[in-house]
Parts: structure tokens; sequence; C-alpha cells
């Protein structure tokens, strides 16, 4: 939660006085809210009331020889101490000014959200700590959601680096490191969620979802998880993809192409068989009936990357057609949506002509 009074009002119902806007920036929503200078003062002795404590920081002094109405600098000292004590309070490690009743009363806040004033460190918590359980609050859900989609995107941003970075085997690798670790985050925290919406209708308490939510965030679950299989499927078709071109480099080097290819099309390399220099560490301890088996071995494992490569594409196409069903579907709904439209049109028409017809 974001708080902050970036400025101040002069009202004059039902005589001059200076009100103070706060604007609260939460989770789901944002919105302001009107104060007095009185209603500080009220909260602070609720406050201390409530918590059995005296808040850490207290409201700016009341004036008796001047009046914010007619001294701008006081009104905007007074705006800068306000915000402070209510930074102040929001921000605090202890917790129980916030979980008082008059908090949430003076700030029109959900009980969700005093409850977690930090939603951020929650949130880490609640995704780090393997024996955090699954997710019973709402808006905790929705901030795992939006933690989930950032991962599935750092993870997409390393896969592009990794792809960018041809030549360079060091930062492949070190991409490759990040974008696991990224989809590895993900599917925990996918994991989380759903097995959040499974205790939804029990222990949610009476933050309950409807029906239709349940399906729509159970559809963000299932499209997070698809993106996440779809990126584990890129990641491994370039590992392959590397592998094969590092065999394959390793098998030019061993049958000596490069001197062919210098000596220009269709000319034969200079020597035969195996060329000295030319040896990679896996062929120099080798005799010709090893390196014959280890080129045979190497063309299997060629094989059985492209093979994976092959899954992979086909995931690709499964996924471009379950896309494709979806989105005929969602044609078909905005057809019948139009539909009705136009049907509702017409009666309203109808009626329009029948009450001019009696007026």
């Amino acid at each position: 939660m974001e708080i902050s009074i970036p400025t101040t009002q002069l009202s004059t119902d039902p005589k001059p006085h200076t009100t103070y806007t706060i604007s609260l920036r939460l989770p789901l929503r944002s919105f302001t809210l009107q104060k007095r200078f009185s209603d500080f003062l009220t909260l602070h002795s609720q406050l201390t009331s409530q918590a059995s404590a005296t808040p850490p920081i207290s409201p700016p002094p009341k004036s008796y020889f001047s009046n914010t109405t007619h001294n701008p600098a006081l009104a905007e000292s007074r705006r800068a101490g306000l915000e402070k004590y209510l930074q102040t309070i929001s921000s605090c490690s202890d917790s129980r000014w916030r979980d008082t009743p008059a908090w949430r009363a003076f700030l029109n806040l959900p009980s969700s959200v005093s409850a977690k004033s930090s939603i951020a460190s929650n949130l880490h918590g609640t995704v780090t700590s393997a024996a955090s359980g699954p997710v019973t609050d709402p808006v905790v859900w929705l901030d795992m959601h939006r933690e989930l989609k950032a991962q599935l995107h750092e993870a997409r941003i390393q896969i592009t680096r990794r792809d960018q970075a041809a030549g360079n085997t060091l930062v492949q690798h070190e991409a490759s490191a990040q974008a696991k670790k990224s989809l590895v985050k993900a599917g925990s925290t996918i994991a989380t969620l759903a097995e959040g919406l499974k205790k939804s209708g029990d222990d949610w308490g009476t933050q309950k979802l409807g029906e239709g939510e349940v399906r729509r965030r159970k559809d963000l679950v299932a499209s997070a998880r698809k993106e996440k299989e779809s990126l584990e499927g890129l990641l491994s078709a370039m590992v392959a993809k590397a592998q094969v071109d590092a065999a394959m480099a390793d098998k030019g080097a061993l049958l000596g192409m490069g001197p062919a290819a210098a000596n220009g099309p269709g000319k034969k390399a200079v020597g035969s068989g195996r060329v000295l220099g030319k040896e990679t560490a896996r062929t120099r301890e080798l005799d010709n009936a090893g390196v014959l088996q280890l080129q045979q071995q190497m063309m299997r494992e060629q094989d059985e990357d492209v093979s994976v490569l092959a899954a992979a594409v086909r995931r690709q196409r499964e996924l471009g057609e379950q896309i494709n069903q979806e989105l005929v579907v969602q044609n078909e709904m905005l057809g019948m949506l139009d539909e009705d439209v136009t049907r509702v049109a017409g009666k309203v028409e109808v009626a329009r002509k029948r009450v001019a017809k009696i007026s």
C-alpha cells in the first residue's frame, strides 16, 4: 500500500477550513480521501487508545495563533507533517496500529489490507517459503500472479539474450541458468496459485470468490502454465541446437573440412584422413576405430537432439491450434453478443415508439 498527501484544498462549508487529500494506492485500486486536521488528531487519540501504545510519530501540533486558511506556509508544513505521520505508521515494522479498527475506518481500508501492511514482504515469504501453504487471500493471490508474470517475462528476456549471444558461450550459459531459475520459480508459483484456488471455497473465509472469478483465475493459471511449458520447450530446443552445432563443428574439425573450404568449391583438401592440429580433446587419444565409434555416438546424440527439437515444434503447433480454437469460440461468443445487442436495441426502439404514442 502506497499512501501520500499530495495536495490540500480550501473549503468554505460550514466555515473556511483546510482539507488534506490523502491518496492511497492498493493492489487492486487507487482512491483519495478528504480529511481535516481535527480528523488526524482524533485518529492519533484512537490509535493510542486501541493499540495501548503511542504511535511511533505524532501529528504536527495544533496552532492557536495562526490559521492554515490564511497561511499557505503553515498549510504546506502541516501537509508534509501529516504525510510523514501516515507513511511512518504504514511502513512501521510494528503493525499493532495498522491492525486497529480506527486505522481501517480512517482510510476506508478492507480488512485484508490492514492485516497485510506490507504485501510485497508477505508475498516474498509466501513464494520463498516451502511451508507457507496455499494462498487463501484474494489480494495476495493477485499479487502472486503479477509476480508470476514478472518471472515468466524475466525468463523470456534471458532466452532472448541467449539467442542474441551467438558465439559467446559464457553469456549463453549464464542466460540459460537465469532462464531456468526464473522458470523453476514460476513453476513453484503456479503450483501455489493452483492449490490456493482449490481451497478458495473453504479457507478464504468471508472473502470467498464467485464462480465466475474462480474460473477466470483458473484460466490465468492455465495460461501461465502453457506459457511456462512453451518457454521450457524453446530453451530446450535452443540448447539442443547449440549441442548439434558444437557436434558439427567437432566433426568438421575431425574430418579436416576447413582446408577443403579454403581450397575452393569442388577441390579436395590437402591431405586426407585425420589432420594434425585439427584433433579435439575427445579424439586426440583415440585410434581410427575409436574415432569411428565416437562419430557414430555423436550421430546418435544428434538424432536424439533432433527428436527433442521436433517434440518442441509439435508442442508449439498444438499451442497454436489451441489458440486458434479459443479465438473461434471467442468470435462465436462475440457474434452471439452482437445479435443480443441488436435484438435488445430493436426492443428498445419499439418501446420508445410506444412511449411516444402514449405521450
